[in-house]
């Protein structure tokens, strides 16, 4: 295996370093699970119905009413 250097928030070091503590395993290894993990499972799509009520207007819910009667 090769020694890989990454750089990451506190705030997901210290998620790290209790997720280690919680399960007895290494920061390496939960790291290197997860790489893997990411690699095998396939992407999970949206629905393709996602955003299809988009308007485009940031007005709608102050609107309604008027916009209901246009």
């Amino acid at each position: 295996m090769k020694p890989t250097t990454i750089y990451l928030p506190e705030e997901t070091e210290a998620t790290l370093q209790e997720l280690a503590n919680q399960t007895g395993k290494s920061i390496s290894e939960i790291i290197q699970e997860l790489v893997s993990d990411y690699f095998t499972q396939p992407p999970k799509k949206l629905p393709k119905s996602i955003g299809m009520g988009a308007s485009g207007r940031a007005d709608l819910s102050s609107k309604t009413e008027q916009l209901l009667w246009t």
